[in-house]
């Protein structure tokens, strides 16, 4: 019956069978595939999560909806309800008609939104999923649902799309630069030299304010001609370092450059485009995208230290007409200060700690006084960065044996995976009940030792960094700063 889905969808259709075993239910309903999406899926789950809502809090909506049971045991083998059978039959439908050979988790999700009636349809629609919309995504292939492309894009190997990553909430937000960014968008709107240059010295924040952008698009908070842009970021330094008269490197080339000509709507991002690089030192992505840019068949964003610019326009007088330049200044300390307090949570939420307020200020003046050759808040935001994986790592931590558990909880979800990619469900729900059991022991130990989830980044963390960088003794540091003025806060 299976014999067409990716292993995607069987592993969601495995978690259903758990979701419906947990729920003491003796059928497979359409919330348990649901919950088995959202488990399995990460695209998916994090639609949902836009609107606020978390797995556990859907679970808890689908319980007090439905009747909750004993628990069935995990080896018996529980048949679909005949909404779940429709909602299958629909989703092989939807393939067909998107001429898919296989059958993904996205096939799956538009198959619950046709079974209208449905508790998980209608969970859906609340959290602001159309069947329509949906539909249309996976028909364009810009959705990053478990679509079964069989052909690789040759510009995909060497892009990523910001303006999707925006949508799904992986970029860090853009605080500040509101100035900068009115500007770049007022530039991609002329008629002519449409394509802008951010130029700033290492650290200034040049790509986040391209992130930005891209926010701002994902979001529709922009001028009519941008609404339907993508925004790509493009690297062709892989290609271009190995270049050196390959055939084979110049027809990947040549075919990224055909697909970026051909393609409509499409803005180009490139980070220091001026370097050259390749075997002969002469090659450089701003010269290979001369004809397109020339001709005005892509736009672009382009983002460079201004000594590298002003080299480049010498050599390459045809740039300047093409490109419009945006200044980027670094921030004052209160303004850089402003950026770490909004993307700190980002980056708490990475090494599972918490930074105390003064840690987050005193990497702003530390990284000003001991850090050089680059600005702020680049050089702040990797000290914080740096003292998040110093705390996450360090021995001793945690009680060992709350350690233990944590490896031991690790080393069953993979080997859950692994039986399930090899579909070895009986060992997969063996496995399942070992993870349930092993969450359960963690709590218990977390709230015997008073732990909470996460480990704090200190003042002193911050400092232990400053010095391992810069060689400056951590005596010296703590002394210099006791004698000097707090940072503003």
């Amino acid at each position: 019956m299976f014999e067409r889905y990716t292993e995607k969808a069987r592993r969601v259709i495995f978690f259903a069978r758990y979701e419906a075993s947990q729920f003491g239910s003796r059928y497979i309903e359409t919330e348990h595939l649901f919950l088995g999406l959202l488990r399995e899926d990460r695209d998916i789950a994090k639609r949902v999560a836009r609107s606020g809502a978390s797995l556990e809090s859907i679970r808890k909506q689908i319980e007090a909806q439905t009747s909750v049971r004993e628990k069935v045991s995990t080896s018996v083998d529980l048949p679909l309800s005949e909404a779940c059978k429709r909602v299958l039959r629909y989703a092989a439908e939807e393939a067909d008609g998107l001429a898919h050979k296989h059958i993904g988790a996205c096939h799956l999700l538009l198959g619950l939104l046709r079974e209208q009636g449905c508790l998980a349809a209608k969970i859906l629609r609340e959290h602001g999923l159309r069947l329509e919309s949906l539909r249309k995504e996976f028909r364009s292939g810009e959705s990053g649902a478990d679509v079964p492309i069989e052909r690789t894009s040759p510009l995909a190997v060497v892009a990523r799309d910001l303006t999707r990553a925006a949508a799904r909430n992986e970029l860090d937000p853009l605080i500040g630069r509101v100035e900068e960014l009115d500007r770049v968008i007022s530039a991609l709107c002329r008629r002519s030299r449409n394509n802008p240059v951010l130029l700033g010295e290492p650290g200034v924040g040049k790509r986040a304010i391209v992130h930005g952008l891209a926010q701002r698009i994902a979001s529709g908070n922009v001028p009519a001609q941008l609404e339907s842009k993508r925004l790509l970021t493009l690297d062709l330094s892989p290609i271009l370092a190995a270049a050196g008269g390959s055939r084979q490197l110049e027809d990947r080339v040549f075919a990224v450059l055909k697909e970026l000509a051909e393609a409509a709507n499409l803005i180009v991002f490139l980070e220091d485009p001026f370097a050259k690089r390749g075997a002969r030192g002469g090659l450089n992505t701003a010269h290979l995208l001369k004809p397109l840019l020339t001709q005005g068949e892509v736009q672009c964003i382009a983002a460079a230290v201004p000594g590298d610019y002003r080299r480049a326009i010498q050599r390459e007088a045809w740039l300047e007409g093409c490109l419009n330049s945006v200044e980027v200044q670094p921030p004052n300390e209160a303004g850089a200060l402003a950026i770490l307090l909004g993307v700190k949570q980002r980056y708490e939420k990475f090494h599972n700690v918490l930074y105390t307020d003064e840690a987050v200020q005193y990497a702003v003046y530390h990284s000003q006084r001991y850090i050089q050759g680059r600005c702020l808040p680049g050089k702040a935001i990797d000290l914080l960065d740096e003292a998040g994986v110093a705390v996450s790592t360090r021995p001793g931590a945690r009680p060992e044996e709350v350690s233990e558990v944590e490896k031991r909880l690790k080393f069953i979800v993979r080997r859950m995976e692994n039986a399930i990619g090899n579909h070895e469900f009986e060992k997969a729900r063996s496995y399942s009940e070992e993870e349930r059991k092993a969450r359960e022991d963690l709590r218990q130990l977390r709230a015997k030792y008073n732990l909470g989830e996460t480990n704090t980044v200190t003042l002193d963390d911050i400092e232990s960094v400053v010095s391992r960088w810069t060689g400056v003794p951590l005596a010296t540091i703590k002394q210099e700063r006791r004698s000097s003025e707090p940072p503003a806060s």
